[in-house]
């Protein structure tokens, strides 16, 4: 993936359609063209051609597709074609009216002609050439959150590319293998000390293991992930998939000490490792980040995540995390 994100051009759609005529599965499309696959899917299903009338000739046109992508771009700068709808959304905004209620409103009272949407309006709130009005510091403490964080880049350099996500076989996308692993790390209150704690989850069963860490060195975070995972076979621990920061940056470490391959998801990306961002939610229900680590044992974790393991899951209808774990390490074994 490049540093910035670029949208696909006619050429690039060209490229998709002549691809999908020749039946190119949609990860191998996403490769060929530098893209994730969850570029290439959003693609096909934002910008694919529906004629009501004649259903026949429904379908992805290249050119088409450019047209529908440039006319819904065009629509998100509506707050700048229109003067006074511009000057009524940021003067509810000054009144402390969240986007929600100004789109709301809008549409209820029939005040402008023009439609305008809440992410329209978050839209004009972050963009580039709107965002020195700081109007942001209008919305709510938790909406705030969500305000560009200057010019950090992500961190690209450190990936080799036969590591990145989108080179990640699709049967660990589908969970339909046993073994292969997502990993995140839980940061507490600085004035606490530096200690933290590995998650990582199963991506099939869920099942889920936690790890204190003194500090945020990378050696030291896969060394205990290595004499964690030791005890399993080979096919319980196959895969990490790790975000990119840079306390795992020794994931070579994994492969040299168990054999287990490492995979990075995309920059700001964190939604492609779901299963352990959904299970950290969790985990924070009973350590939220003001908890004092050194008043936590490795085996209060341990508990924490035996209770975690212990709990019937819709996702596996309705059967724990270890039942499905051991059920699976004694099918493969």
């Amino acid at each position: 993936m490049p540093h910035c994100y670029s949208q696909l051009t006619l050429a690039d759609r060209r490229r998709l359609l002549h691809l999908r005529e020749r039946k190119v599965s949609v990860s191998e499309i996403g490769r060929q063209l530098g893209r994730h696959r969850s570029t290439i899917y959003r693609e096909l299903k934002r910008n694919t051609f529906h004629d009501r009338e004649f259903p026949e000739y429904s379908g992805y046109y290249s050119g088409i597709a450019n047209d529908i992508s440039k006319e819904r771009r065009r629509r998100l700068r509506k707050l700048r074609r229109h003067p006074q709808l511009r000057e009524l959304v940021i003067d509810r905004l000054k009144a402390r009216w969240s986007p929600e209620q100004i789109a709301g409103r809008l549409l209820a009272d029939r005040v402008s002609p023009v439609r305008v949407c809440q992410e329209t309006i978050y839209r004009f709130i972050y963009g580039k050439e709107d965002y020195a009005l700081e109007l942001y510091r209008n919305l709510p403490e938790g909406r705030r959150r969500r305000r560009r964080r200057g010019s950090r880049k992500p961190r690209d350099g450190l990936i080799p590319f036969d590591c990145r996500i989108s080179q990640r076989p699709d049967c660990i996308d589908d969970r339909s293998q046993f073994g292969h692993w997502e990993g995140d790390l839980l940061i507490f209150r600085r004035e606490l000390g530096e200690a933290n704690v590995t998650s990582l989850v199963e991506r099939k069963s869920r099942y889920t293991v936690m790890i204190k860490n003194r500090s945020r060195h990378s050696r030291p975070i896969m060394d205990k992930i290595i004499d964690a995972f030791s005890p399993l076979p080979a096919f319980a621990r196959q895969s990490f998939t790790f975000d990119r920061g840079t306390e795992f940056r020794g994931f070579r470490a994994l492969e040299d000490g168990i054999g287990a391959r490492s995979w990075f998801c995309d920059p700001n990306s964190p939604w492609q490792k779901g299963a352990v961002e959904n299970t950290n939610k969790r985990i924070r229900r009973f350590m939220p980040g003001d908890t004092d680590l050194s008043n936590v044992a490795q085996q209060q974790l341990v508990d924490l995540a035996h209770h975690l393991n212990s709990l019937p899951r819709k996702c596996l209808g309705y059967k724990t995390p270890a039942e499905v774990f051991m059920a699976h390490l004694r099918e493969c074994g």
